[in-house]
């Protein structure tokens, strides 16, 4: 049989890195219950004492870390906020918040920003740049679908650019302009110029009044916090990858069901609702346990700001009005920016994968604001994982019976 201690050297686990219970809870102040705890929810490791089977160790380095945290006498936020590269998700940022119910873009409401402001615009705030300008380009688009062709756009690019660590900010800058330009003109079907709203009216057949609502939409989804598809982007970032990959990673995120992909599942809603009658769907999904997709946000107990900024900028149809008065009075809650985009996409009679596309293209400026900072920090983003398989030692003496 092979000896555990030297299973546990060749693991660089030594027994020095090793306490008992008693040292432990001596050390962090803990009675024998806290101790459990903090193992059951993966705070600190524990094993098997070789010498003593009926007895258990710690590791050490988790109780030195929980030791620090003490010391330091900071919020667990700030804690995990400098330990991001072995700690939990959370991380400092000068981009975007959710405060008092509104949504802000470095201290700018987007609401209001919305009423005037430019997808163009928005992506200078945001990446704070100044007035860095766009750049003009021809880009090759690949036929097919505008979903397929967003994502054969930054593909290519991901694979053809370089890394961003140790480039120029303005070189990031024109490069990040130039990446938002492709996947408009990915979206468009074609190369061209002119405000990117009006390259998308154009290629939709809107109206005037049908831009200006692309172009709220477009500045109210430019960003919104660390959501999946940013974090996805900024994890990508902390490698050191180009502003393309990481643009890539976070379409990639956004095209789940539960993210941005959610339209689906609103016009299947609206489709119930037509079929019977709104009290009706909302009555039958309920009772099933069912969501009520396109309708309230955790952020949001009063009502999702962005929604409620794009649907006052227009009458939306007589079903979409019915089926939100109908989930109003059944639960309280209010539409939320998906069931906007649903509106404002069948108002404007645009393709039916519209939402999904005005999403991606506007929040691609969110991506490339949180690579462009992420690269600033020069940290790689490595979250720990709480195992909660079975214990290893239990796989070794099954193994060696």
């Amino acid at each position: 049989m092979v000896n555990l201690d030297q299973l546990n050297q060749c693991l660089g686990l030594s027994m020095a890195g090793w306490l008992t219970a008693e040292e432990v809870m001596a050390r962090l102040g803990l009675r024998a219950q806290t101790l459990y705890a903090y193992v059951s929810r993966g705070r600190i490791e524990a094993r098997r004492d070789a010498d003593d089977p009926r007895r258990s160790l710690y590791r050490a380095s988790d109780v030195d870390r929980l030791q620090k945290r003490r010391a330091r006498g900071r919020g667990q936020a700030a804690v995990a906020e400098e330990a991001i590269a072995w700690g939990e998700p959370v991380l400092a940022s000068a981009i975007t918040t959710i405060a008092d119910g509104k949504l802000w873009y470095r201290g700018r409401n987007a609401a209001s920003l919305a009423e005037t402001a430019s997808l163009e615009g928005v992506a200078r705030l945001l990446w704070d740049c100044g007035n860095e300008r766009f750049p003009t380009q021809t880009n090759t688009i690949a036929p097919g679908r505008a979903h397929d062709r967003m994502f054969q756009a930054l593909a290519w690019r991901a694979a053809t650019s370089p890394a961003t660590r140790g480039r120029r900010p303005e070189a990031l800058y024109f490069e990040a302009a130039a990446l938002l330009d492709l996947l408009v003109d990915a979206v468009a079907g074609g190369s061209g110029d002119g405000p990117m709203d009006q390259r998308l009216g154009r290629a939709w057949g809107c109206d005037d009044v049908g831009t200006d609502l692309i172009r709220r939409a477009l500045v109210l989804l430019a960003d919104h916090e660390l959501n999946a598809s940013t974090f996805a982007a900024r994890v990508t970032a902390s490698t050191g990858a180009s502003l393309a990959a990481c643009a890539l990673a976070g379409l990639a995120a956004l095209s789940g069901p539960l993210h941005g992909g959610i339209a689906t599942r609103v016009r299947s809603f609206l489709t119930e609702a037509g079929k019977a009658d709104p009290h009706g769907a909302v009555s039958a999904r309920l009772a099933a346990g069912a969501a009520l997709p396109g309708f309230g946000h955790p952020l949001y107990p009063d009502g999702d700001p962005r929604a409620k900024a794009l649907l006052a900028a227009f009458d939306p149809l007589p079903e979409h009005r019915d089926l939100a008065a109908a989930v109003l009075e059944a639960t309280g809650e209010l539409p939320n920016i998906d069931f906007a985009l649903t509106a404002l996409t069948e108002l404007a009679h645009l393709p039916e994968d519209a939402p999904f596309q005005i999403f991606a293209t506007a929040r691609c400026t969110g991506w490339i604001a949180h690579a462009l900072e992420q690269s600033r920090a020069g940290k790689l983003i490595r979250p720990r994982a709480r195992y909660v398989g079975v214990a290893p030692d239990t796989v070794f003496a099954e193994a060696n019976p």
